[in-house]
C-alpha cells in the first residue's frame, strides 16, 4: 500500500453535528480537507465514514498517520 499525502501535520478541529455523516479523506489529496472530494479515485485509498454521535468539536487527522481513523491520535507528534 502506498503512503497518503500529508496535507498538514496538525489535526483539523471541526464542529460536527449529532447524527450527521462525514467522509474523512484518507488519501490526503482532497482540496476540501479534512473531507473527501473524490480525489482518491486514482488511488487505492477510500474515504472513511464518521457518524457524529453528538454535537461537539472533534479533531480529524491531518497527517494521515493516525491509527484511530479518522480522528487524531497524536501520531503527528512522532513525525520529524
Amino acid at each position: 500500500m502506498s503512503e497518503p499525502n500529508m496535507p498538514q501535520k496538525a489535526p483539523y478541529k471541526v464542529e460536527v453535528e449529532e447524527g450527521k455523516k462525514y467522509f474523512w479523506c484518507s488519501c490526503g489529496l482532497s482540496s476540501k480537507q479534512p473531507f473527501c472530494d473524490g480525489s482518491h479515485s486514482t488511488t487505492e485509498f477510500k474515504p472513511v465514514l464518521f457518524n457524529a454521535p453528538e454535537t461537539k468539536a472533534v479533531f480529524f487527522c491531518g497527517c494521515k498517520k493516525t491509527a484511530a481513523n479518522p480522528l487524531c491520535d497524536g501520531s503527528h507528534n512522532k513525525i520529524g
